[in-house]
């Protein structure tokens, strides 16, 4: 047999983001490789294994979070691409997250519910934190609105969220408040329950990462950002691949878009003043999966349907008819990774006419059919319709 490649994983098994990463990884391999992979369990920002130091490998893909990791990659000689956006100048090429997207993402979001009062929770000293931070500053100012801001000091976990609940009782309501990652918005929701401020009433709240479990150990669960980690994965894998093979690959960072937002209880909510606009977002989110058209929202809510689309774009920035589809696709994504239902069963509980019609939906808002995205987001399992 020809030798294999011998490719370390230095990824994080503690969270979904890092096992995505993974699969991402496994993914691309099992396509083009294959490769002999070593991976040892460890949490984010773990030190370099010394196994390292001596090992006879070709190459590494690693979240490089701190210099004294890169320091240690560096001595090894070995082509490596860093997963991790710790740093913003790499010594390796980068597969990250595009925070920019993710920001925008969450700002239509949050627009789309109708909260024009937003603010943004990072933590200190993680570069990826303040990016976000910056970009959504950017956004949210360009629309002529103000941004509140604040970043949680590392304290006691008692000490945290008398911080928090001091900083949201003082906030202008209803608010849309972006956690920079899954963690930070747990603890915002936790924060509110502790001061008795109303989720998602007085304070929407969306996190990044969708992290499944932790945002459904939430109350009421976290809605979430998601990345395409899987894709972040798979180019890491490519790029690895030219290095191996002698190619010359920039020292640059690779963005990859998010895929949308998984949304739960945390930011269902429609603060929009007029009354009619109100009452047709909730038959919309209500009545999305019993293939309602506009002309359903307009029996539920009398009025010109030039008048209802002209609201429509003046408080949430869309159309009705954008909006039904929107949620109806939020739906299917949350049904194709979530559940063994087929294609078809789940374009059916979905509301469309026929699974040709929600494939053309599903491929136009995100560049793959159902099936290729659902066999990068979910394992393939046996009998699953795929």
């Amino acid at each position: 047999m020809p030798n294999r490649p011998r490719v370390a994983l230095l990824i994080e098994t503690s969270n979904r983001y890092g096992r995505q990463l993974l699969r991402g990884v496994r993914q691309w391999e099992h396509q083009n490789g294959p490769w002999a992979l070593r991976l040892v369990e460890q949490g984010r920002g773990a030190t370099v294994p010394k196994w390292l130091r001596s090992w006879d490998g070709d190459g590494i893909i690693a979240r490089v979070e701190r210099r004294g990791i890169a320091q240690a990659l560096r001595s090894t000689g070995l082509p490596v691409v860093d997963v991790s956006a710790a740093a913003e100048r790499s010594s390796f090429p980068q597969v990250v997250t595009d925070s920019r997207e993710v920001t925008q993402v969450a700002l239509d979001h949050f627009r789309e519910r109708g909260l024009a009062n937003l603010a943004y929770c990072g933590t200190p000293g993680f570069r990826w934190a303040a990016q976000r931070g910056n970009f959504f500053r950017e956004q949210v100012t360009a629309l002529g609105w103000d941004l509140h801001e604040f970043d949680l000091a590392e304290r006691s976990p008692e000490a945290e969220l008398n911080q928090l609940a001091r900083w949201l009782k003082q906030l202008p309501k209803p608010v849309g408040v972006l956690a920079c990652y899954d963690i930070r918005g747990q603890q915002v929701i936790e924060a509110c329950y502790s001061a008795g401020i109303r989720v998602p009433e007085d304070v929407a709240v969306l996190g990044v990462h969708n992290d499944v479990l932790l945002c459904e150990l939430c109350d009421p669960p976290l809605s979430s950002v998601i990345p395409d980690a899987v894709q972040a994965g798979a180019l890491a894998a490519s790029l690895l691949a030219d290095l191996m093979a002698g190619k010359a690959v920039a020292n640059v960072a690779h963005p990859i878009a998010p895929l949308g937002v998984a949304t739960r209880q945390s930011t269902d909510i429609v603060a929009v003043d007029d009354p009619r606009i109100a009452e047709a977002v909730r038959f919309i989110r209500r009545d999305v999966c019993k293939g309602i058209n506009v002309g359903d929202v307009l029996r539920e809510v009398p009025m010109a349907r030039t008048a209802l689309e002209r609201r429509f774009k003046e408080v949430l920035n869309c159309t009705p008819r954008q909006l039904i589809e929107r949620e109806r696709l939020d739906r299917v994504r949350t049904m194709l990774a979530e559940t063994e239902s087929t294609v078809a069963e789940v374009a059916e509980r979905a509301g469309y006419a026929h699974p040709e019609y929600m494939t053309v939906a599903f491929k136009r808002a995100t560049g793959q059919t159902p099936r290729e995205w659902r066999a990068k987001h979910r394992p393939a399992r046996a009998g699953d319709g795929r």
